[in-house]
């Protein structure tokens, strides 16, 4: 059959396979309202030749803008209202397009898939040649498709820098041989236990511990062994604290534990007591067996002003700990000295 599609000068014969190349997505329906003759791609939605002579409304919903009571598709042809085919197979795919008058009740509608395109290009294995040349259907796919692979793609790169910097925050507080916090990362946490302090949070303590007869590790064993009763030493003072305390390591042989929570001096001497009966136990490296032992000085944190200095408060607080350290090397070594026995807080 050959179709005519009305144009401003009059008509133009065209042969269904010459409009189906300029529309591949048109139907004509006649009077009744039966699918008369349609495009290539629409007879690939449609399911093919069987789809000739069914009713419009068998495979599609009509919209239209404005819809009036009666509506049909040659009602609406002309109109200038746009056109919206639900497909009752697929509710999902709506068709939207415009349709004109043929003449003794017959319409052409021409649709497309609007932002319905990629489900469709989906659900019915649509390729390029499913589209006129025109149509920029395809070309706005990729661009749609290579638009969330970019933003896939950035999406990763964001999270992958995310990770980046997090691990980059951790390493710069944290020791790299024990796993500990640093003295940064502990410096920001005494800051913090400050800072709640003056708000009336609860008061804390600080342990300043040194190895002793650690030299003799180095030198006996060499340094790699020396580096083996670090990470020892670490996992041991770790497991003998409680949750939320915090061990770093300060310097070679030195450690700085933030003990939350607990200010009786009493059970800080017991705790430092207990880590260093534990730092005591053998050690061994490569079927040799070493020994060392620890000096602990612990101070507790006194009540301070919202105004106070922080920083200030802070430099106080080591420094009694490290007069508490020092007392306990003098004393032999292998104790546990709190602040508060040689007068100072």
């Amino acid at each position: 059959m050959t179709p005519p599609a009305a144009t401003s000068q009059g008509s133009v014969v065209l042969s269904a396979d010459a409009l189906g190349r300029l529309m591949p997505m048109f139907l004509i329906c006649d009077a009744q309202g039966r699918i008369d003759a349609l495009g290539p791609t629409m007879k690939k939605i449609l399911g093919g030749e069987a789809a000739l002579g069914a009713l419009l409304t068998s495979h599609f919903t009509l919209r239209v803008a404005q819809t009036e009571e009666g509506d049909s598709p040659d009602r609406v042809a002309g109109t200038r209202r746009r056109l919206h085919l639900v497909l009752r197979a697929r509710p999902e795919i709506v068709l939207r397009g415009s349709s004109v008058e043929l003449g003794e009740g017959r319409v052409l509608i021409n649709l497309t898939f609007g932002i319905h395109l990629a489900e469709a290009v989906r659900a019915f294995d649509l390729t390029e040649t499913d589209f006129a040349a025109s149509d920029m259907a395809i070309e706005l796919l990729y661009m749609a498709e290579a638009n969330v692979a970019v933003l896939g793609e950035l999406g990763a790169l964001t999270s992958r820098l995310e990770m980046a910097r997090r691990t980059a925050e951790a390493q710069a507080l944290s020791d790299p041989l024990t796993g500990l916090a640093n003295r940064r990362g502990l410096d920001q946490a005494i800051d913090a236990e400050m800072a709640a302090l003056a708000q009336g949070g609860s008061a804390f303590a600080v342990a300043h511990l040194d190895l002793d007869y650690f030299k003799q590790v180095n030198d006996t064993l060499g340094h790699a062994a020396g580096d083996h009763v670090l990470m020892i030493v670490a996992q041991r003072l770790t497991r003998e604290l409680r949750r939320g305390d915090i061990v770093a390591r300060t310097g070679g042989d030195e450690f700085l534990l933030l003990l939350r929570g607990g200010t009786d001096e009493a059970a800080l001497r017991r705790l430092g007591e207990r880590l260093i009966h534990r730092l005591e136990q053998p050690y061994t490296f490569e079927g040799k067996t070493c020994q060392i032992s620890a000096s602990i000085g612990i101070a507790v944190s006194l009540p301070i002003e919202e105004t106070a200095d922080h920083g200030q408060q802070t430099q106080r607080l080591m420094e009694a700990a490290d007069r508490a350290l020092y007392a306990a090397k003098r004393g032999g070594r292998g104790r546990c000295v709190m602040a508060g026995e040689i007068g100072a807080g």
